[in-house]
């Protein structure tokens, strides 16, 4: 598991980089645009996924200075959450690299953002958790793009695959870095 884990850290950034290339393209008009989303724009998706890491990065440390608002707005430019970005995924693949087999099968307990109620887990599922949550709102962000521009940058984890080599054994897939276009 913990070889997977590290894979998907180096995917989270990954993604999360030409996630925020795109969205460095649009107008701040296009940027804060309610599409619909569940936390409505681009600015609030990119701003929740920053809180939802953070919350679960202080959850997975025993830190007591998590967000509590999960629709909070961090930063309000664009630079600064890109640079906030950077941080925290460098923060998740140094978290990630210090853990060892023992670690994931350890228990962690925390407090629910949205009732009071207390949780203890398994570490190792939580981080599966923790990672398909941020693909999830990624998902909505692709489809922002998509939908304000008709493109979005490919954010599958095969292509992160096939990109960098990681878990491949033979074969490459000549993948383009063009981006994704609606069809029709």
């Amino acid at each position: 598991m913990l070889k997977w884990l590290q894979m998907l850290a180096e995917y989270n950034h990954w993604a999360n980089e030409r996630l925020y290339e795109a969205s460095s393209k649009l107008s701040d008009t296009q940027y804060r645009e309610d599409r619909g989303a569940f936390f409505a724009s681009m600015h609030g998706t990119l701003n929740h996924l920053l809180i939802g890491d953070r919350i679960w990065l202080s959850r997975f440390v025993g830190g007591k200075n998590e967000p509590r608002e999960l629709d909070g707005i961090l930063f309000e430019s664009f630079q600064d959450p890109w640079q906030a970005r950077q941080q925290e995924d460098a923060r998740i693949k140094a978290y990630i690299a210090s853990l060892d087999e023992r670690k994931l099968t350890a228990t962690i307990t925390y407090r629910t953002t949205r009732s009071p109620t207390i949780i203890e887990q398994e570490l190792g599922p939580l981080l599966v958790h923790f990672f398909n949550h941020q693909t999830h709102h990624r998902g909505q962000a692709h489809c922002i793009l998509t939908g304000l521009t008709g493109e979005a940058p490919s954010l599958d984890l095969f292509v992160y695959q096939r990109e960098t080599g990681d878990s491949i054994i033979k074969g490459h897939g000549n993948l383009s870095r063009a981006p994704e276009r609606r069809p029709g």
